[in-house]
């Protein structure tokens, strides 16, 4: 099963580490807990709307841009769902134009790596 606050709390990671600051700061900015942010970065808490908007303003990043990016990791994830469940099926071709040079690999039959050319994600089946 993708879980939607799992993705959403490592894209919102990966954008506090792109911009080099600290859990503290971002809390700080956002005016939530450090350890609340952390759980939400985790994905072990779902974080309301107005809990985004204020860590995207402390980020100093659109709201549309963080759920784009929460968006395309969601159907990377579908993808390799999909393609675990049936791996003699071929990524259809638009999808496969759409995701370039993205290669979807098994690890064990409950696990499945999306190597994308600057990252990886994982996606666990629950």
């Amino acid at each position: 099963m993708i879980l939607l606050r799992r993705l959403l709390g490592d894209v919102l990671r990966r954008q506090r580490q792109r911009q080099g600051r600290t859990l503290r700061e971002v809390s700080s900015s956002a005016r939530v807990s450090l350890g609340y942010l952390s759980e939400v970065e985790r994905g072990q808490k779902e974080a309301s709307s107005e809990l985004l908007s204020a860590i995207c303003d402390a980020l100093d990043v659109r709201m549309s841009e963080l759920m784009r990016e929460v968006s395309d990791e969601l159907a990377l994830a579908e993808l390799a769902q999909s393609a675990a469940a049936t791996p003699s099926e071929p990524v259809p071709t638009p999808v496969r134009s759409m995701l370039g040079s993205v290669s979807v690999t098994g690890v064990p039959p409950e696990r499945v790596t999306i190597k994308a050319p600057a990252e990886a994600v994982d996606v666990v089946a629950a």
